[in-house]
């Protein structure tokens, strides 16, 4: 099986779930955000897969530094907005396979999904 993982390479989750997908042997295509940007129609395809308040990362730096005005009155579309004009604000990493999309690293939910 060979999946697709976006992220940032410097990001600690994202070098823990190489980490694991080196492990199990599984291949994966890497999307770095930093040097290729966020496609809107992905982001958007993974916001209706999973939910923005999913995909979204509020959490991060990148977010808390946002102007109030982006941070307010977020919905699907906004959110979409947000994340590929800052890359950071998408929570990682994010995985495409053929069973679906895994946002953020669970190893117990990865192992369900890629190895199941």
């Amino acid at each position: 099986m060979s999946i697709d993982l976006y992220g940032i390479p410097n990001c600690d989750t994202v070098k823990k779930a190489r980490r694991w997908l080196d492990g199990q042997g599984i291949g994966y295509s890497f999307h770095d955000f930093k040097k290729e940007g966020a496609d809107a129609a992905r982001v958007a395809r993974w916001v209706g897969e999973a939910g923005w308040e999913t995909v979204l990362n509020r959490r991060g730096t990148t977010f808390r530094k946002l102007p109030d005005a982006d941070k307010q009155g977020l919905d699907a579309d906004k959110a979409v907005a947000v994340m590929v004009a800052n890359p950071s604000c998408i929570k990682r990493p994010v995985v495409e396979h053929p069973g679906g999309l895994l946002v953020g690293f669970d190893a117990a939910a990865w192992a369900a999904a890629l190895k199941g």
